[in-house]
């Protein structure tokens, strides 16, 4: 018997859905072609973020309570219409146009991490810190976040919170290219160093869990080439539907929590407060470096 199937258009490009009304995330009420459809209404914002990264994808072919894996390799067969990169012995998904969103989301690909080198050029554009909460719910999150915040403020860099749409934030500052990633993961060890001294009760630089007690983890090594981290607006795979999304300083003093934004509202916040990370300036951190202990 042929699958049930709906036919999605967009302009001259035509995806067939098969299962569409399966369940995706149920407890938000959220089936197969309702995420392909936000998706296509997410993409301006999700693809500027995906098209010069090496894409690493979850796949969850029964909804978000189902067996789930990960991938990097291209599926095939593939469209014509899919670019790919070679990176070793990885052909990975160029994740560039809205065609290619959306087929990966009929193959259920429900969050979209990105790696922190461009496929362009070696130098990165970005420095990026992972602050990661030992506690599923961790009330003194935000506090964390605000910190980092003003440590970075008082060294004249601007910087911008972005929640992952699971437990944790990671702050984003866009940079002029120059540094490499490891002087950038200098930088980090700097920041993540000094904010465990102030505040050993808060932070921690222990990678093992084991060895964190309840302190929030400065994870200042996930920004490094072939490491990954959810894009900007990549959906997770999680019972409210929630997105990885850029946040104000303002919404952090107000104790915004990471799981506030999801597909049901995201694109009604977008159209009134645009993409917030896409207004955070390019800044030199020459200077600093230059300044750090080698």
């Amino acid at each position: 018997m042929p699958q049930p199937a709906t036919v999605v258009r967009l302009g001259e490009f035509e995806l067939r859905v098969t299962h569409p009304d399966k369940p995706i995330w149920p407890e938000a009420g959220i089936t197969k072609l309702d995420y392909i459809r936000l998706l296509a209404e997410l993409a301006p914002y999700l693809l500027p973020y995906t098209s010069d990264r090496y894409l690493t994808t979850i796949r969850y072919p029964e909804g978000i309570h189902g067996t789930t894996f990960y991938q990097k390799n291209c599926p095939r067969p593939a469209p014509d219409f899919v670019h790919t990169e070679q990176d070793g012995d990885i052909r990975y998904v160029v994740m560039d146009s809205v065609p290619t969103l959306l087929w990966m989301g009929s193959l259920y690909s429900l969050e979209f991490h990105v790696s922190s080198d461009e496929i362009s050029t070696p130098l990165p554009n970005t420095w990026m810190l992972d602050i990661d909460p030992t506690l599923e719910v961790e009330p003194r999150l935000m506090e964390a976040v605000s910190l980092v915040g003003e440590l970075l403020d008082s060294l004249g860099l601007q910087a911008l919170p972005k929640t992952s749409g699971a437990t944790g934030v990671q702050i984003v500052m866009p940079i002029e290219r120059g540094p490499t990633f490891d002087e950038l993961r200098g930088f980090g060890k700097f920041i993540s160093e000094y904010l465990v001294a102030k505040k050993p009760d808060l932070f921690t630089v222990e990678r093992l869990k084991k060895d964190r007690g309840n302190r929030i983890y400065l994870d200042y090594l996930q920004h490094y080439a072939g490491k990954t981290l959810p894009a900007p607006y990549s959906p997770r795979a999680r019972p409210g539907a929630t997105l990885s999304t850029p946040i104000a300083w303002e919404e952090v003093r107000q104790d915004v929590k990471p799981t506030d934004y999801h597909l049901l509202n995201i694109m009604e916040r977008l159209r009134n407060r645009g993409d917030l990370l896409k207004n955070v300036p390019r800044q030199s951190l020459k200077p600093i470096l230059n300044r750090l202990p080698k």
